[in-house]
C-alpha cells in the first residue's frame, strides 16, 4: 500500500521534477532503490531529457546498484536518440520572396525561353545539346511587280502583277532539322520591337519559293484598277500564339513544317513599302 502511494505521488511529481532537470543514471539508480517499478522508470526515461553515461564503466554501473536490464535499455536507447537529434543537421530557411517574384525565373541559361532576351524573334528547336534559342537573322528584302507582268501587258493592266519580297541567297543561315520547331517573340517593354510591331499577331509565317540564287514570295498585288496587299495563300504556314508574360510570346507553327526556306514577314512588309523591308528567314533542312 505505501509502495502504491509513492508510486502515486511521483507520478504527479514527475512532470515538475524533470522540468526542473534531466535524468542521469545517478537518478535512475534512485527510482530503482524506491522501489519503482520497471515499467514506471522506463516510461519517465522515454518522456523526458536526460544526460546518461552508456559507456562500459556506466553500464556497470547500473548493474551494481541492481538496475534491470530492461530500463538499461531504455537508457542507451534513450542516449543513443538524443545523440542522433543533437548532430542532426538544421535544414536551410526557405527565402522569402513577395508575389510578384515567385512566378518569375531566375535561369541564367541562355537557351531558356521564359526569360528576357535582346528583342528578336528566336528558333526554338532540338539541337546537339538539347533545346537551343537560336536568333533569326533579319535580312533586307528587294520588293517589285515581278510577276504577271506579260499578262498584265497582254490585257492593258486589267491582269494583276504580283509583287514579291525578294531575298538574296537561296538558303537562310538560321537552320535546323526539327520540323516540330517553336519560336519566341521578345519586345522591348517601352512598346517598340525590333521590327516596328508589338504582337505576333503582326506577323505572317510564310514559305519561300526558291530560286537558284534567291527566295521569294508574294507580298501584294496590282494591275490598272489598284494595289492590294496579301500574301500568297498557299505560301502561309500559319501559327498560333500565346502571351507568357509582358513581352515574351510563344509561337506555335500549325502543324510540323515541312523542309524548305520560310520566313517571318511583318505586316506592314505586304505593302512593300520601303519603310518596312526587313523579314525574318529560317530554313527546315531535310534529315
Amino acid at each position: 500500500m505505501r509502495k502504491s502511494f509513492i508510486a502515486l505521488v511521483f507520478l504527479a511529481l514527475c512532470p515538475l521534477l524533470v522540468a526542473q532537470q534531466a535524468l542521469n543514471n545517478d537518478a535512475v539508480i534512485k527510482l530503482v532503490k524506491a522501489g519503482l517499478s520497471d515499467d514506471l522508470i522506463v516510461t519517465t526515461i522515454n518522456s523526458s531529457p536526460g544526460i546518461y553515461n552508456t559507456s562500459v564503466d556506466g553500464i556497470i554501473a547500473l548493474k551494481t546498484a541492481r538496475v534491470s536490464d530492461r530500463v538499461v535499455s531504455a537508457i542507451v536507447a534513450k542516449a543513443n536518440a538524443e545523440a542522433a537529434a543533437a548532430t542532426a543537421p538544421i535544414p536551410p530557411l526557405a527565402p522569402m520572396s513577395s508575389s510578384a517574384d515567385q512566378n518569375s525565373t531566375n535561369s541564367d541559361d541562355p537557351n531558356d525561353p521564359n526569360i528576357a532576351h535582346d528583342p528578336g524573334i528566336y528558333m526554338y528547336a532540338k539541337g546537339p545539346n538539347g533545346m537551343e534559342l537560336t536568333m533569326l537573322e533579319s535580312s533586307v528584302y528587294s520588293s517589285g511587280k515581278t510577276g504577271g507582268m506579260f499578262a498584265s501587258a497582254m490585257t492593258y493592266g486589267i491582269a494583276k502583277m504580283k509583287t514579291k519580297a525578294v531575298v538574296q541567297g537561296a538558303h537562310a543561315s538560321v537552320r535546323t532539322g526539327d520540323t516540330g520547331v517553336l519560336f519566341y517573340f521578345y519586345f522591348e517593354e517601352t512598346g517598340k520591337s525590333f521590327g516596328g510591331e508589338t504582337t505576333p499577331n503582326e506577323y505572317t509565317l510564310l514559305k519561300f519559293d526558291v530560286k537558284s540564287n534567291s527566295r521569294e514570295t508574294q507580298t501584294g498585288s496590282a494591275n490598272a484598277f489598284g494595289a492590294s496587299t496579301g500574301t500568297d495563300v498557299n505560301a502561309a504556314a500559319g501559327f498560333t500564339y500565346k502571351k507568357i508574360k509582358p513581352g515574351i510570346y510563344k509561337v506555335i507553327p500549325a502543324g510540323q513544317l515541312s523542309p524548305g526556306e520560310y520566313c517571318f514577314l511583318p505586316a506592314g512588309g505586304q505593302a512593300g513599302t520601303a519603310a518596312a523591308s526587313r523579314l525574318f528567314g529560317f530554313g527546315i533542312s531535310a534529315q
